[in-house]
């Protein structure tokens, strides 16, 4: 789940390593190495014009709006990045640049009495409908976002509710935007950008990229969205006026993860994430002419606690799980042959390889089952035999698991072991994938449940939604439900500094808070190890760095004969 970039909170730490080169990758880091990027970067002139790139993805959304409550995930990004405007695009190590096809220049020309931002657009830049992007676009999307009309199912209001006004800039294709008070982060919002038809009203905000993808404005556009095949066909966009795309097209195809490593060994797709599939890994490392490209990855593996049920409501309960259970045990058990080194995460914003990190953990992060055990006693739940009882009922915990990852069970039955010697009862519940969040995880229908958030290069405002406090039933990303007025203030102080050494350590304040409040148990920093067609270029483990889909393509033999026959029906 991810939530869009910017910078000013932080950059790649200086213990990453240079970026991958074109047969690169196949070795595991060395302990404590960490690739900061690992792509097969290659020059456009030497990837091949023409191929089809197939693509897999571990879920079918139906929800296309990046930007609502429901479509805010990586693969609904995975897909749109090719076909809609980001603005920014972050590098290697994570500094965000404009790009090209859609702005000229952005920066912030004005500080006092109001922060200014001022975008001037490339003057080419236009909807597939026709129309150019403008300021219609931008005002639209603030307005949908800024949280002010809650018919607007959005995912998150940060930055765009601190904008005051979208106006028309003193040039041609400007655009100003006005806000309230400083923001630091300004150059995540507008990314992706949505043209205005989806951002004027609810109902199409709501509805109206239910299982389809009706405007685009970048290299590629949607061919077809087949909910029987679940793929979704990307082609190259003719009206596109940036650098044409060099692939013909991209199929997009769910499957369960656990069945990408046979399909990757029977050339049905290009490339996958391997994730922590130690057993993957070896399979697709005999694949001949696979490439097994490795970055320290943005992303980060936690454990949501549902603060709104009526076991974990007790602050008690949630400080007594999460002491019992052995983080160190789960990231070694995760990450058991993959050559990469194991060490938990102590911060709920930074991934241990940014500028800025800080373990925060305290005593909630260290595996202390006798100090959980006196916790339970203090919250009433006294050792009956093996289970803790308190009138009448014991207490028992739901860890919900899609049922194609299957690293969630193996994290959920090691839960279950360690929980145990506290006397807590795990009931791990496998639930099909697609229905992970809309069924389970957004109405609340668990008692724990592990996934990972999708990070970028400014950790604070994707993530604001996650832990600031639920509005009734608006709870934004908040899964865990539960938030204070205390934990707002210090991000909201932190968002609003400019000066990013002191805005690393306000981000750091608000970390402290929000793990007393015991909410979110972080494992440890994912790794990205993906296996690649050898002769697939410009895509890989990008780490921190964003792709520029119009330079994907295949350098090789192998993009040859990737035509026609590989589009939907054709696996």
């Amino acid at each position: 789940m991810r939530a869009r970039r910017v910078l000013s909170l932080l950059l790649a730490g200086a213990v990453l390593a240079g970026a991958g080169c074109s047969d690169a990758g196949t070795e595991p880091p060395p302990t404590g190495t960490l690739p900061v990027s690992d792509v097969n970067p290659t020059s456009r002139d030497r990837v091949r014009t023409g191929g089809t790139l197939r693509w897999p993805l571990p879920e079918f959304p139906v929800q296309w709006n990046f930007h609502h409550i429901n479509g805010s995930r990586g693969v609904v990004e995975q897909v749109v990045q090719g076909v809609l405007p980001s603005l920014m695009r972050s590098d290697a190590k994570g500094v965000p640049h404009p790009v090209p096809a859609y702005l000229e220049s952005a920066e912030v020309t004005r500080t006092r009495p109001r922060q200014v931002v001022t975008y001037r657009l490339n003057p080419r830049a236009r909807w597939s409908d026709g129309r150019p992007i403008g300021l219609r676009d931008f005002a639209s999307q603030a307005r949908a976002l800024s949280g002010r009309d809650r018919r607007f199912q959005v995912s998150t209001v940060t930055g765009y509710g601190q904008i005051a006004r979208v106006e028309k800039g003193d040039r041609a294709h400007e655009v100003r935007v006005v806000f309230r008070r400083p923001y630091a982060d300004w150059r995540s919002l507008f990314s992706p950008l949505y043209p205005a038809g989806t951002c004027d009203d609810p109902e199409t905000f709501n509805n109206g990229w239910l299982g389809r993808v009706p405007v685009s404005a970048g290299p590629f556009r949607v061919a077809a969205v087949d909910r029987t095949a679940e793929t979704v066909t990307l082609e190259r966009d003719p009206g596109w006026w940036g650098r044409p795309a060099k692939l013909d097209r991209i199929v997009f195809r769910a499957m369960d993860t656990s069945a990408m490593p046979g399909a990757f060994a029977n050339d049905e797709i290009d490339l996958m994430d391997i994730g922590v599939d130690a057993a993957a890994l070896r399979r697709v490392e005999n694949v001949r002419g696979a490439v097994v490209r490795r970055a320290g990855g943005p992303d980060w593996r936690h454990f949501t606690l549902n603060a709104a049920g009526p076991v974990l409501s007790d602050a008690r309960v949630r400080r007594a799980v999460m002491m019992g259970i052995d983080r160190r045990a789960i990231a070694r058990s995760d990450l058991a042959d993959l050559g990469w080194p194991v060490q938990t995460l102590g911060n709920h914003f930074f991934v241990n390889t940014q500028e800025g990190y800080r373990d925060n953990s305290g005593e909630l992060g260290r595996y202390d089952p006798e100090r959980a055990a006196r916790l339970l006693d203090e919250a009433g739940w006294r050792l009956a035999g093996d289970h803790r009882v308190k009138d009448g009922r014991t207490l028992a915990l739901r860890f919900v698991v899609p049922s194609g990852v299957p690293g969630s069970k193996q994290e959920g039955e090691l839960a279950r072991a360690l929980l145990a010697r506290i006397g807590v009862r795990v009931d791990i519940e496998t639930v099909p994938t697609d229905d992970l969040f809309d069924r389970y995880v957004t109405p609340g229908d668990f008692d724990i449940v592990p996934f990972s958030w999708l990070g970028t290069a400014f950790p604070l405002s994707p993530l604001r939604s996650v832990f600031a406090r639920p509005r009734g039933e608006d709870i934004q990303q908040n899964y865990s439900r539960l938030g204070t007025p205390e934990i707002d203030v210090a991000m909201d102080r932190a968002i609003t500094e400019l000066d990013p050494a002191r805005a690393r350590r306000l981000v750091n304040e608000a970390d402290r808070l929000i793990w007393r409040l015991a909410t979110v148990l972080p494992l440890y920093q994912r790794p990205q190890i993906v296996a690649t067609r050898g002769g697939l270029a410009n895509l890989g483990a990008g780490g921190f760095q964003e792709i520029a889909y119009e330079d994907i393509g295949f350098t090789g033999p192998s993009a040859q004969g990737r035509g026609p026959a590989r589009a939907p029906g054709g696996f």
